[in-house]
Order: C-alpha cells, then structure tokens, then sequence
C-alpha cells in the first residue's frame, strides 16, 4: 500500500507552491523536459455540426455560421442531422404505398450541400442519425410536425423493428449515400430518382447515442450496424465507419465488449473507429463560481472513463480507432428547457471562457492517450435547441469563445507532433498541475509550443523556462469572442487570466 504524506510540513510545502497565494515568492515553473519525447500525437482538433434551422438559407445567422466553419479548415468535421427536425433530416417519412414513394431532399439537401461546400478538401464524417419512424414498431404511428422549424422529442420511439434483420433500414441509408455521392438512387418501386451530387464522403456514423434513441442493446446495434455497413459498402466499397456514438459511455462498458468483438459481428464487417460523447453538466443551485470545480471535476472523471474504454479497444480490437466527437458543456437551464413555460436565463461571457478552457484540457489529455479526433460541440445551439453548447452567437452567427479556441489549438497542433514529457502525471501531481494544466508540444515544423490552461476564474502566472523572447496566442475573458490575442514575452513569466488558453511558442 502506498504512503501518503502525514507531515504537516510536507503538506505546508505543497500549499506554499500553490501558484496566487500571498506566500508564493515568485511564479511556478512549467516543468516540461523537451528533450524527452513521449509519443507522437495522433489528435485532430474537430468539431460537430447538428442541423437545425438557424443554420437554413434565409436565416439570419447563416451566411457567418458557414463562414465560420469554413475558416476553422478543419478534418474530421461530423455532421448530423437528428430527431428534433424530422423534416431536416429524414428523407423518406412516409412507408410506400400506393405505388408511390415519399423520399424527398428538398428541405435536407441546401443545408448539407452548404456543409459539403464549407468543408471541401477536408474529411467530413455524415451521420443522418434518424432512421424513419415507420421502419419502427409502434403502438400507432409516430406524428411529426408539419413545420420543419419546431422541435418535437418524441419521434424515435420503439425498440423493436418491423424488419429485425435490419435489410430496410440499411437499404434506406444507402440510398441516402447514393444521392450525395451516385447522382441519384432507384428506390424500393424502382423508380429513379436524381440528385446530380457527386461529393466525396469518406466516412459515416452509424446513428447516435443509441443508449437513448430507441434504447439499444449491444447486440441489436451490432446487427443493425452490419446490416447498415453491409448495404453502404455496396454503394462505396472504400468506406469507413465509426460505431456506437454512445451519450453515457461511462454506464456501458458491456457495449464496447460486445461491440469491439469481431466475433460478433457478420465477416468481414470493418471495425474502423468507435465513438462516444461527453457533457459537463452542473446542477441548478451551482453558481459560475462554482462550476469551474464542477466542470473539471466531471472531465477528469471523464477522461478515466475513457482509458478503462481504451482498455477494451485494445484488448479486442487494437485497429480500431476511437473519436471522442461530442464534447461540451451544457448548463443546468439547458436541462429544463422543454419544460412547460421555461424561460432562458441569460449565459454569462464567462461562460464561453470556461467550457472553452475544459475542451483545450480535454484536447490535451485526449492526445496523450492517443485518441484520433476530439470533436467539440457544436457550432449552433440556440434557445430550444441548447444554447449553452453553441460555439457562435445564436443572433449573429459570429464566433464565441468557445469556437476561438478550437481554432487556437487547431492553428497550434495538429497530428504528427511529437509530445514531450511533463511532471503533472500520478496520483500526487504538483500543485501547479491542479490550477494548470501544460503540455508540450514539438511541432512538425520545427517548433517547441506550450499549452496552457487556467482552470479557474482567477489570474495565475507561471514561469516558462527559456520563453524569452518568444510569442504567447491565448483566447481568455480580456479577448471574448474575438480571435486569440498575440503578444511577445519580454521575460519568462506567463500571466494566464481567468479560463485563459495559452499557446506558448518558444524562441
């Protein structure tokens, strides 16, 4: 069994090291060695795209929403049109009947040809996420709104399918992967239908969080995810695929051992990346100053969850990649909002700072454990639709915090760099590593960079050996929603404000 310290004394050192307080002689050193490489970085900085309808052409946030996600250049880009709109995103809403069909792209096409046009030259990963309500066994049917624009929680009901071989619903989505890439499809009365789409789609989820939508088991996800595969790979051969998009990944280790195990799965099925999700989530009564403890409290939480996962993925499937592809915040309001008469309390600018400070630490830690894409989410929200878990101003389409961030790190990092090593590890780490977090980085172009991320809402300063003369990036409350403010270092102490991310570039 291992010692802990007993020693007041010992444990009077560690506070006086506690980098703010009045006994702090002068700022604590950035341990970091960058003579010794730990690994390469495999982590692509990423975000997700849910459809809805600020994000229509007409709307008037949607010329800057879509500039703002062409600027970010960025891979791995998931975008997933779900159940609150069926009419944004289920192309065939009605079974057939009388001869005819209801397949129509009308509404869905501008959106997601908008995404294609913003992402192109980059890998998107598309998961229309909502399987037809009719293909589901129902009591009666499941009605949906004749407005596109209105949300409605209650359209991906039923457990059971009325084809449990899953042939209708992979038939469906790869028809859907023929209209965007094909031309077109023929389909179930084989009449042709056009669409002249010729686009590039590397890769697709296989639905999302499906531990809350129609509440499935391992094994009846699994079968309908070979069913799904099968039939798409008909269409594209080439194609990857990314399973699971688990919501509470932490409740459902069985999942990923059934998942994982190729043995469960019909031959020759690829396996090709695993995915699952994360929130923060305070309760009602937390004030803001309150929720920085929280939020980073339930990411590190988190962040075992994943390596007992990585565990299994190793274990069953060791080529199988992982992308953790939603990650957020989202507030205690957000939670009610779909109660009767809920009214939207205002979201301080701290707020933005904060959730975009847990998404850089997460990042960091992501990429030391290898995980292949950490996605935030997600480029809007809007009231009904979480307004907490946006990345631009649901009014204006410009950029917040949150999104100035990402873009920070995806400027700074990128896969291929070599990561070095730090002393913030253990169950004991520095005091510094509890307000800070460091990590640094050998880039491919030749430099040495530093992440830095203040977990609290107070000025911390921190001394980086050797940083003289060189550049610090860092998004934090003085710049907002503007981009990452740049500065020479004069010296080697960093002043980190309140959720500052910093990227230290050395000389």
């Amino acid at each position: 069994m291992s010692r802990r310290p007993s020693c007041p004394a010992a444990l009077l050192l560690g506070v006086l090291a506690w980098p703010g307080l009045a006994l702090a002689q002068e700022p604590a050193k950035v341990p970091v060695d960058w003579d010794k490489v730990t690994m390469v970085s495999k982590t692509t900085a990423t975000l997700q795209v849910v459809v809805n309808p600020p994000l229509r052409r007409g709307s008037a946030i949607h010329d800057n929403a879509f500039k703002a996600l062409r600027d970010l250049q960025a891979d791995y880009v998931r975008y997933v049109p779900w159940l609150p709109y069926p009419r944004l995103g289920v192309a065939e809403l009605e079974p057939p009947r009388d001869g005819k069909t209801s397949w129509d792209f009308s509404i869905i096409d501008p959106m997601t040809i908008d995404f294609l046009e913003a992402t192109k030259g980059h890998s998107v990963i598309l998961n229309f996420s909502t399987i037809p309500q009719w293909m589901a066994k129902t009591e009666k049917p499941v009605a949906y709104p004749s407005d596109p624009d209105q949300a409605t929680w209650d359209y991906t009901q039923g457990t059971e399918f009325h084809d449990p071989t899953f042939k209708q619903v992979g038939d469906y989505y790869a028809r859907l992967l023929s209209w965007y890439t094909q031309g077109g499809f023929a389909d179930e009365l084989g009449k042709r239908h056009e669409s002249g789409h010729h686009y590039a789609i590397p890769m697709w989820e296989v639905l999302n969080e499906v531990d809350f939508e129609h509440s499935m088991s391992p094994q009846t996800y699994t079968r309908l995810y070979d069913a799904v595969v099968e039939a798409m790979r008909r269409v594209q051969p080439g194609m990857r695929f990314v399973g699971t998009a688990l919501a509470m990944p932490g409740r459902a280790p069985e999942f990923f051992e059934y998942f994982l195990n190729p043995a469960n799965h019909k031959p020759g099925i690829p396996l090709d990346y695993v995915s699952y999700h994360f929130y923060a989530i305070p309760v009602v009564d937390q004030s803001p100053e309150v929720q920085q403890h929280t939020f980073f409290a339930q990411a590190d939480g988190f962040l075992n969850v994943v390596r007992y996962i990585e565990v299994i993925r190793k274990r069953l499937s060791p080529k199988t990649g992982t992308m953790i592809n939603e990650i957020g915040a989202i507030s205690a309001d957000d939670t009610e909002q779909d109660q009767p008469g809920h009214v939207a309390k205002p979201i301080p600018d701290s707020y933005w700072n904060l959730a975009g400070a847990m998404y850089a630490y997460i990042f960091g830690e992501l990429t030391r454990m290898g995980i292949d894409v950490a996605g935030e989410s997600q480029l809007v929200g809007y009231p009904t639709q979480f307004p907490s878990v946006t990345m631009v101003d649901w009014t204006t389409g410009q950029p917040n915090a949150r999104y100035q961030v990402l873009k920070l790190l995806r400027d700074s990092f990128a896969p291929g760099d070599r990561l070095v090593a730090n002393a913030q590890a253990g169950p004991f780490p520095p005091p510094l590593a509890n307000y800070v977090y460091y990590q640094g980085f050998l880039t491919r172009d030749g430099k040495r960079r530093l992440l830095l991320v203040n977990k609290r809402n107070r000025t911390i300063d921190v001394s980086v050996p050797g940083a003289a003369g060189g550049r610090q990036d860092v998004v934090d409350q003085a710049t907002g929603s503007g981009p990452a403010a740049s500065r020479k270092l004069d010296g080697e102490t960093v002043s980190l404000g309140g959720y500052a991310v910093a990227v230290v570039t050395m000389p």
